[in-house]
């Protein structure tokens, strides 16, 4: 399947995620996604032992978030420091 651009969308918990982040983390994690929802390009890996979940790597920190194919959407779940990302 060719990559088709998506349109990102955020879920409360994503937002207020990012809230808690200081600005230049919060610019590099929303660049980094939406580079990704427009080109497919990005340290992406499906997450095991959940259904369709997938993770984009931003140094220390870990966007889970689904997609969409159909409605053309990246639904952003999560915005998580590595650690704490896969509990």
């Amino acid at each position: 399947m060719t990559w088709r651009p998506h349109a990102v969308e955020w879920r409360p918990d994503a937002k207020r995620d990012l809230r808690r982040l200081d600005a230049p983390v919060v610019l590099r994690i929303t660049r980094a996604m939406e580079r990704y929802a427009a080109t497919g390009h990005g340290d992406v890996k499906e997450l095991q032992g959940r259904v369709d979940e997938w993770r984009l790597r931003v140094g220390d920190w870990r966007v889970l978030f689904r997609l969409d194919h159909g409605r053309l959407l990246v639904i952003v779940l999560r915005v998580l420091p590595r650690g704490s990302a896969y509990r």
